[in-house]
């Protein structure tokens, strides 16, 4: 699925920025090239000794030190073979060249270790901001709620300070314990805009709502309500907009209640086996209730005994893959949890294979939550 609530970008953009930044890169190794052929051709009459002494320069503004410092190398190597080839040892020329080129490189790579310093600042400062974003959005839940144990755990994909939409919460009601899993799918501020939004919805409509459904309505209300809002959210985006959630209930009695709006099915370890919890009729992500007619489905309600481990996930965690592109098997990997661990050391464990099993990449942000019994 695309993501919800963020301006598209135009068609082969991002290609043709990649495309100029690799030509940027190599442009100093092609004009040594370029060298090498001239010295080495009746073109030789051409004087190349500013074309080498520009390309450290060229170098520290497309690459970073090590870059910078090979195409010096590289600029050094041609002269020197160019000088020997031409027999211009002793020439004032050659001399002139060498400490031309000397300088720019000095000048060169500190500018390029400037430059990657106040890059890495600036990234740092835009992480720390980062995280503290997502934490403000996924508070963290307790050890226990009521008869529960839960635990819950944030994934974040590898890319630089993006943020992403996945959400969690769970609450302790006079109905039951109440747990929300939500992806909004995408990254950036958009996405955690749209996550605050379904999540502030949840804490309040938790602890009024008599109906798991009502709780469900009160959280799409309020995305839609911030979609309206002018100016927050690109139109054409919001053609598209849609969130994915998962909100389960779990009351005294041993079951639980799950409402599935278009989100992956939680998994249900008991004595060793895994179940998916296939919801009974499909239903669309939040932002989608047009296709549904008729009045709220009630929950999915299944067994959820003592001693029981029910997990909710997002499509992150399931989609991993290998080098091989190969899924992570989830289901098999809960089955292979072996002895009794806590909530969060079973999610732990899990972790582990994950970031095992895609070589410690990840290539989207993935959310699970636990609950035992």
């Amino acid at each position: 699925m695309r993501m919800p609530f963020r301006s598209p970008a135009r068609p082969g953009a991002r290609g043709h920025h990649q495309v100029l930044f690799v030509l940027a890169e190599c442009l100093p190794f092609a004009i040594a090239l370029s060298v090498l052929i001239i010295e080495f051709t009746p073109a030789h009459v051409l004087y190349t000794g500013p074309m080498l002494v520009a390309t450290p320069a060229l170098a520290a503004v497309a690459m970073g030190p090590k870059g910078t410092l090979a195409a010096v190398a590289l600029a050094v190597a041609v002269s020197v073979t160019t000088a020997t080839y031409n027999g211009a040892w002793g020439s004032q020329q050659v001399y002139t060249n060498f400490l031309a080129l000397f300088l720019v490189s000095l000048a060169s790579l500190a500018t390029s270790s400037t430059v990657r310093r106040r890059r890495e600042d600036e990234l740092d400062q835009v992480r720390r901001i980062a995280v503290a974003a997502q934490q403000a959005v996924l508070r963290p839940v307790p050890v226990t709620l009521g008869p529960l144990r839960v635990a819950g755990m944030y994934l974040a994909a590898e890319t630089g300070a993006q943020i992403g939409g996945d959400l969690y919460e769970a609450v302790h009601t006079r109905y039951g314990v109440r747990v929300i899993v939500g992806d909004v799918r995408g990254k950036g501020l958009p996405a955690v805009r749209a996550a605050a939004a379904v999540l502030g919805a949840f804490r309040e409509a938790a602890h009024y709502e008599d109906e798991l459904a009502g709780v469900v309505g009160r959280c799409e209300a309020a995305l839609l309500r911030d979609a309206a809002v002018p100016g927050v959210i690109d139109p054409e985006a919001l053609v598209e907009g849609f969130v994915t959630v998962l909100v389960a209930q779990v009351p005294d009695g041993p079951v639980v209640e799950v409402v599935n709006r278009g989100h992956p099915p939680p998994l249900l370890l008991r004595d060793g086996t895994v179940r998916a919890l296939e919801p009974g009729l499909p239903l669309p992500p939040l932002g989608l209730a047009e296709f549904i007619t008729g009045p709220p489905a009630a929950p999915d309600g299944y067994s959820f005994a003592p001693g029981d481990r029910l997990l909710l996930y997002t499509d992150g965690v399931v989609e991993a893959r290998d080098g091989d592109g190969e899924f992570f098997a989830l289901s098999r990997a809960m089955e292979a949890v072996q002895g009794e661990p806590g909530a969060q050391e079973f999610l732990d464990r899990l972790h582990r294979g994950l970031l095992r099993h895609t070589g410690h990449r990840l290539a989207d942000d993935a959310a699970m939550f636990l609950v035992d019994r």
